[in-house]
């Protein structure tokens, strides 16, 4: 049976592209926000490097990822924003529907207390983040937007964030993710990496190399606290 060509965007190549395990664990992978090299995606994939070669030209060409060369090495990231909230999205429609690992690693826990999203602070302390601005009048959200107030801006700027720079980004200022652990919004756009930069400058948290997870020193936990309370 000849198939029917519809008008609009062609999602079903998209979706292929994805859809493939060793592609997906590259491009999981490179949630991080780092620039990772083909041999080290491979190894993520699990595939040989000429392997690895072959899906970064298809995600290359399909425009969910890009390269840069540097010295003798090519390194590689998301093509941007939309393609990291989609690939939250699809996490998180891939948990809310059941469809889970059949192997939780060691680092489970951790990814849903804290954990990259591309460039912001995701997992529970995310959630957590978002819910607390939320609260204390600094922001002012629904499902779909999330908008900055007067006070959210003075609040904003004690923090160590230049927003004049910020809004000077093709980057939107603020920006909802829905979180795929915590099935809640956490704060994405300009304003949500700037965040997570100030948290990691302040020595509050680090990134462990080679995985998503941001891990809160105790100091760091409690001074987390302080500015973004949780409920009590």
């Amino acid at each position: 049976m000849q198939s029917t060509f519809k008008d609009g965007p062609d999602i079903a190549r998209i979706a292929a592209l994805i859809g493939d395990p060793a592609r997906a664990n590259m491009l999981t992978a490179l949630m991080t926000g780092q620039s990772l090299t083909a041999a080290e995606l491979a190894a993520e994939a699990g595939v040989t490097k000429t392997t690895a070669s072959a899906h970064l030209a298809k995600l290359t060409e399909g425009g969910l990822i890009r390269q840069r060369p540097q010295g003798r090495h090519k390194y590689f990231n998301l093509a941007n924003d939309d393609v990291a909230k989609t690939l939250e999205n699809l996490m998180g429609l891939a948990a809310g529907t059941g469809h889970l690992r059949t192997r939780t690693g060691p680092r489970d826990a951790a990814l849903r207390e804290a954990r990259i999203c591309y460039n912001h602070l995701a997992g529970d302390s995310g959630v957590q983040m978002c819910e607390s601005l939320k609260a204390q009048g600094h922001i002012v959200c629904d499902q779909d937007t999330i908008a900055l107030t007067q006070q959210g801006a003075r609040f904003a700027e004690h923090f160590g964030i230049d927003l004049t720079e910020l809004r000077t980004r093709r980057a939107p200022l603020c920006r909802p993710c829905l979180d795929w652990s915590a099935r809640r919004t956490h704060l994405a756009g300009s304003l949500g990496r700037a965040l997570l930069t100030q948290i990691l400058n302040r020595g509050w948290a680090r990134r462990q190399y080679g995985s998503r997870v941001v891990a809160f020193t105790p100091p760091g936990r409690a001074a987390f606290n302080t500015y973004f309370p949780g409920p009590r």
